[in-house]
């Protein structure tokens, strides 16, 4: 019986052991979906059926929506009017070629593969594809050869660039380095109500992900540059922490000039402002806490580890005490920047 209709067939042997083997390879291929007869006629085109897949999925978050939708386009202008059975393991590996040579990078190219993947998923559900070529790891790139490697401060560097470092940007590296939020989608649209600075603590209402909304321990030197940043400026000036002093309706966007200028007076060569939300997590690590705990401090989503396991107020905050201790720890080179009070470094 296959959905409900039943299906003749002789296995064309008269040996029973012969046959019964026949019959119970048959039964598996329909239970797994790899009977041929079992697949609907007419299977859509990649592009219309894609376009199907994205505008079914209400749940996606915004940004998630928007990376499908750049690698539906990649895939479209390789693939074109191809029929869902026509994507083979062969054209896929033609397509990665095609893109790589177009100057995309490993984990652009793994991002279209895997937005394919769960298209084919859907395909092979609604029995439209026998297999998905997809469904292991082997067609997919190795992002860790290209990848840029983070650069973790020493303690001694990070001195050496707060000492340099004034106005918004001392609070700034801060919230990077010891409470390891996103630069540009959870640091820079911080809101003064987004801090409780009596009970020490930040809470990330908006993030790049539904894991990144949560609240993070503030260490004893992040929340003295809180307070005096707030007394500097404060809700009276604006609802947000770094503002633009011209337009104090809306938040910095980036600080690359800042953090250049930063890293170039404390003699260090230049790396991304955002190793240092990397450094907050390495710096974690070192102090023995459970990277499950790691993950959620960061707003990272992962497994069923995490899920199961929701870390409560005290261990994160026990977490950042820890982290705190390691900070005092090390020897002070510290001086303060010329101008505390200026805006900009």
């Amino acid at each position: 019986m296959v959905d409900g209709r039943q299906h003749c067939e002789s296995t064309r042997t008269s040996n029973k052991r012969l046959a019964q083997k026949i019959f119970d390879v048959r039964r598996a291929e329909i239970h797994e979906g790899r009977f041929i007869s079992l697949l609907k006629s007419h299977a859509p085109d990649l592009e219309n059926y894609g376009r199907q897949y994205i505008d079914s999925r209400t749940d996606l978050h915004p940004n998630t929506k928007r990376r499908y939708e750049c690698s539906k386009k990649a895939l479209d202008a390789f693939f074109g009017k191809a029929r869902l059975p026509n994507i083979s393991e062969a054209r896929l590996e033609e397509f990665k070629s095609a893109r790589l040579r177009e100057g995309a990078h490993a984990a652009g190219v793994n991002r279209d593969l895997a937005f394919l993947r769960l298209v084919l998923r859907k395909a092979r559900r609604e029995r439209y594809i026998v297999q998905n070529p997809l469904d292991g790891t082997d067609l997919f790139l190795n992002e860790r050869k290209g990848r840029i490697q983070a650069h973790i401060f020493s303690v001694e560097e990070e001195q050496r660039v707060l000492a340099v470092a004034g106005g918004y940007l001392k609070v700034l590296i801060l919230l990077l380095v010891d409470a390891g939020l996103r630069v540009g989608k959870e640091a820079l649209p911080l809101k003064w109500k987004d801090l409780d600075l009596t009970n020490e603590v930040v809470h990330v209402r908006e993030s790049k992900t539904l894991a990144g909304i949560r609240s993070i321990p503030l260490t004893e030197r992040l929340r003295t540059q809180l307070v005096r940043w707030r007394h500097m400026t404060g809700p009276e000036c604006s609802e947000f922490v770094f503002f633009y002093p011209l337009n104090p309706s809306k938040h910095l966007q980036k600080v690359p000039k800042s953090w250049a200028r930063a890293l170039k007076k404390a003699g260090i060569r230049y790396t991304r402002i955002y190793d240092l939300r990397a450094t907050f997590s390495t710096r974690l690590n070192a102090v023995g806490i459970q990277q499950v705990i790691v993950d959620q401090l960061l707003g990272h989503s992962g497994g069923l580890a995490q899920t199961y396991t929701k870390a409560v107020e005290e261990i994160r905050r026990d977490a950042i005490v820890k982290l705190n201790a390691f900070v005092n720890a090390q020897p002070s080179g510290e001086t303060s920047s010329r101008d505390p009070n200026a805006w900009v470094n």
